[in-house]
């Protein structure tokens, strides 16, 4: 079977989610706000500020807030048995202390986390979903990235490149080696990931993939 034939981009809401034994993963293609960042935080309001200006950087705010509800509406919008439904986040470790961070990111004022906690408050399990060695390894790399003067050398930045979409790759081979070890049959796993991940091709050919929002957001 084709990754084409096992995805569908344009699912009834509520179709076949409830019931049956298909494991269904509604992915859900986000970008992160400031207050997502942590640490990391100031450093990424001060890159971007430079980059466009505070025009830009509102513009930039409006839209990312305007994606975030049309998520929502998208959610709202599905027949879900949330006692069924398993929570995978882009950047959360599997480490033990999953709902901790996320209420601390909500309360930050990250609207991805509070709409985890308003899931979870409906009955979803929130899953712990990246590897902390391999985010660490992320956070050093975009670190960097920001305190380093640009790269003279074009080699210099094709390595940093190449670092960069290989640490993407194996992060998103561990989510989805996650998925399919921890949703069961007849659950309905809710993906929320960066728009530049693409883990599709390493999910388990029985996990039906369901796409509410246009990839290209």
């Amino acid at each position: 079977m084709s990754a084409d034939q096992r995805h569908t981009h344009n699912p009834i809401p509520g179709e076949g989610l409830a019931g049956g034994h298909p494991r269904r993963l509604i992915y859900l293609p986000i970008v992160h706000t400031q207050a997502d960042m942590g640490a990391l935080q100031e450093s990424v309001a001060r890159a971007t500020l430079e980059k466009v200006g505070r025009a830009g950087l509102a513009r930039k705010t409006a839209a990312i807030d305007r994606s975030w509800t049309e998520i929502e509406a998208a959610l709202d919008a599905l027949v879900l048995s949330f006692d069924r439904v398993r929570l995978y986040q882009d950047g959360l470790p599997v480490c033990g202390r999953e709902a901790e961070i996320v209420t601390e990111l909500a309360r930050a004022g990250s609207r991805n986390h509070q709409l985890l906690l308003r899931l979870v408050a409906q009955g979803a399990v929130l899953m712990g979903t990246e590897s902390g060695d391999l985010l660490v390894q992320e956070y050093q790399l975009a670190r960097q990235s920001l305190t380093a003067k640009p790269p003279r050398a074009a080699g210099v930045a094709a390595t940093r490149r190449a670092l960069s979409e290989a640490l993407l790759q194996r992060r998103d081979q561990f989510m989805a080696q996650r998925i399919n070890e921890t949703l069961k049959s007849g659950e309905t796993g809710i993906l929320f990931l960066g728009m530049l991940h693409s883990l599709e091709r390493f999910l388990h050919p029985n996990v039906k993939v369901i796409y509410p929002l246009r990839r290209d957001r």
